[in-house]
C-alpha cells in the first residue's frame, strides 16, 4: 500500500497540474481535461478482470495526472484490487505523483518509483530486467503521455541501443521506442491509451513506428488532435486506443476509426465548449468553441494507401469520392518531374552567409552567389526582400567537375581563401565535416552545383498557403526551402505546369485531404513527402497546355495586376483539368 502523502508537496502540486510546467527531458504534463478524456475512451473498451489484481502502469507518470485521471474511472469497488505503478526520472515529480494519488486513492496498492521505462524495456531486450519479479508482470491498463524529445540528447550510445532495439532509423523522437516498449509490458487483453505528438503519423523517421504499432498492437482508434492547443507548448497531440498483442486478429487499417480536428476559418455551424468537446460532433462539422475559435470535425477510418509504413489520414466516404475524381484527371505526380531536394546547408551560415559582403575591408570574395531564402518567397515568381538585411548571398565553394561535386581550388581565390582562413578554427570546429572525409571549408549539404542555373521551382518549407516560384537567375536555395528541377530537358514544361498546380485553391484542397498535417494557426508542411505526390493533369490535353502557356505568362507579369487577374482565371482552370469545380472544393 501506499505512505501517507506529503501535504507540502500536494501544496507546490499546483505548478505542475497544468502544462504551463514543463517535465524535465521534454515532457509536458497533461491538462485534467485531458487526461479524463484518454482514460474515458480506455474505460470504454476495457474488459478487466472479474478477479485477482487489476494492474496499471504509467511509464512516464509525471505529476500524476493520468493516473489519477483512469481511477477516477474505474469503479470505486474496484480500487482495493488495483495495483498501481508508475515511472518517471524527476524525483520531485514522483514525490508529487504519490502524495498526490496516495491522498485521493488511499485503497489502492501504489508504487511509483524513480526508474527509467525504457531501461527496463531494453534490459527485456537483453533477457533480463532492471525491476522486480513483481514489476515483470504484464498490465492490464498502460496509460502514457511519453516525453517528447529527439534521441540525441541520451548519449550516442543509448539512442543507437534504443534505435537498434525498435528498429527505428534516422533523427526520431524519445517517444517512438516509448509507444513500441508499452507493447512489451501489456498484458495480452490489455488496453493502453498513450498521448503522442502527431509527428510519427506523417514523417519519414516515423515510418518504422507507423509499421510497427500496426502489427505489434490491435488498434481501435486513433485522434489527430492537430492545432487544438491542447497543450501551452509546441506539441501537435494525438491520442492511440489499443489493445495489446493478445487480441482478435489485428485490423485492417481502413477498420481503424481515425478523427482529426483543425482549426479552419469557414463559418461553423454548431457551438461546443472546448475543442475536446466538438470531437462529439458529427463527420465534416465546422464547431465553434467558446473562445472564439473554429474547428473541422472529421470521422472515419485510418488511410495509410495499403502501405505499413504508409503517412496516416482520415479516410470519410466524401474525401474518397474526391480523391477518387482527382485520380482519375491525374496523369502523374510532381516526383515524375525530378527528386525534390532542400536547400544547402552549410552549419556556419554565420561564415558563409552574409548580407554585408561589401562592407569587408579586404574586398568581397570570388565565390559569392545569390541565396534564395523564405524572404524571397511569393507566388510564381520571387520577390526581393524590402530588408537589405534579408538580401543575402552565400560564399560556395563547390563545383561540378566532369558531372561530379567537387570543391574549388582555393589557390585561385585568393580572397575567398583570405576569408575563409580568418574562420577556420569556427568551420574545423564541425568535426562531423573533417570525418566525412571532406575540407574544412565545405559546406555541410552543398547540393548540386551543376543544377543552380537551371530553371527551378522553389517553395518555403513552412507557410499557411502554397507559395511556389520558379528561378531562372542560377541562385542557390537556402536549407529552409525546397527545390525541383526537371530531370530531363524535354520535361521543361512539366516545371511550369507544376508551378500552376501547386500555387493553386485546389492544391490546398487535395494537401488538406490527402495528408491534413497542419501546424498551428492552419500553416502547412510542404516537404518532399507530401509535394511529391501532388498530382499532375495530362500535358497532351489541350486545356493543360493552355495552363502551361498561361502560367508563363502570370511567371514574366508578376507583379502586376494584371498577372492577379490572370492567376484567378488559371486557379479556375486548375480546379477543372482535374474534374472539379471550385464548388466541389471543400
Amino acid at each position: 500500500m501506499s505512505s501517507q502523502p506529503d501535504l507540502n508537496l500536494l501544496e507546490r502540486a499546483g505548478r505542475y497540474s497544468d502544462v504551463d510546467a514543463p517535465k524535465l527531458a521534454g515532457a509536458t504534463y497533461t491538462p485534467r481535461d485531458f487526461a479524463m478524456f484518454v482514460a474515458q475512451q480506455m474505460v470504454r473498451v476495457a474488459q478487466l478482470p472479474q478477479q485477482g489484481p487489476i494492474r496499471i502502469l504509467d511509464p512516464a507518470v509525471g505529476n500524476g495526472a493520468l493516473l489519477e485521471a483512469l481511477l477516477a474511472c474505474l469503479p470505486e469497488a474496484s480500487h482495493a484490487r488495483l495495483e498501481v505503478w508508475g515511472y518517471d526520472t524527476n524525483p520531485e515529480a514522483v514525490a508529487i505523483a504519490t502524495a498526490r494519488i496516495g491522498r485521493d486513492f488511499p485503497a489502492v496498492s501504489l508504487h511509483i518509483e524513480r526508474k527509467d521505462f525504457l531501461q527496463h524495456v531494453l534490459a527485456l531486450k537483453r533477457g533480463g530486467t532492471l525491476f522486480s519479479t513483481l514489476e515483470q508482470a504484464p498490465f492490464h491498463l498502460v496509460i502514457a503521455n511519453p516525453p517528447y524529445v529527439r534521441t540525441q540528447i541520451l548519449g550516442a550510445g543509448q539512442a543507437q541501443e534504443l534505435a537498434q532495439a525498435f528498429g527505428l532509423t534516422g533523427r526520431v523522437d524519445l517517444y517512438y521506442p516509448f509507444l513500441l516498449g508499452i507493447s512489451r509490458v501489456l498484458a495480452p487483453e490489455g488496453v493502453t491509451g498513450i498521448i503522442t505528438s502527431n509527428r510519427f503519423m506523417t514523417t519519414r523517421s516515423g515510418q518504422a513506428v507507423r509499421r510497427a504499432l500496426l502489427s505489434q498492437f490491435h488498434i481501435i482508434q486513433a485522434w489527430d488532435l492537430g492545432d487544438t492547443k491542447l497543450f501551452d507548448a509546441a506539441v501537435l497531440p494525438s491520442v492511440l486506443l489499443a489493445k495489446g498483442p493478445g487480441a482478435l486478429a489485428y485490423p485492417r487499417p481502413q477498420d481503424i476509426a481515425f478523427s482529426t480536428i483543425y482549426e479552419t476559418r469557414e463559418a461553423a455551424a454548431l457551438v461546443a465548449n472546448d475543442a475536446l468537446a466538438a470531437l462529439a460532433c458529427d463527420d465534416d462539422t465546422i464547431v465553434a468553441i467558446a473562445d472564439g475559435r473554429r474547428f473541422h470535425v472529421r470521422h472515419g477510418t485510418l488511410d495509410n494507401g495499403g502501405n505499413a509504413e504508409g503517412v496516416w489520414r482520415v479516410a470519410t466516404a466524401a474525401t474518397d469520392t474526391w480523391l477518387a475524381t482527382v485520380e482519375a484527371h491525374t496523369w502523374n505526380s510532381f516526383r515524375r518531374i525530378g527528386k525534390i531536394r532542400v536547400g544547402v546547408k552549410s552549419t556556419a551560415d554565420k561564415v558563409f552567409v552574409r548580407h554585408d559582403w561589401d562592407s569587408l575591408p579586404e574586398g568581397r570574395p570570388e565565390l559569392l552567389r545569390p541565396l534564395l531564402t523564405r524572404h524571397h518567397a511569393r507566388r510564381y515568381s520571387a520577390v526581393t526582400p524590402v530588408n537589405a538585411r534579408h538580401v543575402k548571398q552565400i560564399l560556395y565553394p563547390h563545383v561540378s567537375v566532369d558531372g561530379k561535386r567537387g570543391v574549388v581550388d582555393l589557390a585561385q581565390y585568393p580572397k575567398s581563401r583570405r576569408y575563409l582562413e580568418q574562420h577556420r578554427d569556427v568551420l574545423e570546429a564541425r568535426t562531423y565535416v573533417i570525418e566525412a572525409g571532406r575540407n574544412w571549408f565545405e559546406l555541410w549539404v552543398p547540393q548540386e552545383p551543376a543544377a543552380w542555373p537551371r530553371p527551378k521551382l522553389v517553395f518555403p518549407d513552412i507557410s499557411d498557403k502554397p507559395v511556389f516560384w520558379i528561378d531562372t537567375g542560377g541562385a542557390v536555395v537556402n536549407g529552409e526551402c525546397y527545390w525541383l528541377y526537371a530531370d530531363h530537358d524535354e520535361d521543361a514544361d512539366l516545371l511550369w505546369l507544376a508551378l500552376a498546380v501547386a500555387n493553386s485553391t485546389f492544391i490546398e484542397a487535395f494537401y488538406d485531404h490527402k495528408f491534413n498535417n497542419k501546424l498551428y494557426a492552419g500553416r502547412r508542411r510542404f516537404i518532399t513527402q507530401y509535394v511529391e505526390q501532388f498530382p499532375l493533369p495530362d500535358p497532351g490535353r489541350a486545356e493543360t497546355q493552355d495552363i502551361i502557356a498561361m502560367v508563363k505568362r502570370i511567371h514574366a507579369a508578376t507583379p502586376s495586376l494584371e498577372a492577379d487577374r490572370m492567376a484567378a482565371e488559371l486557379d479556375e482552370r486548375v480546379w477543372q483539368v482535374f474534374g472539379l469545380g471550385e464548388e466541389v472544393a471543400r
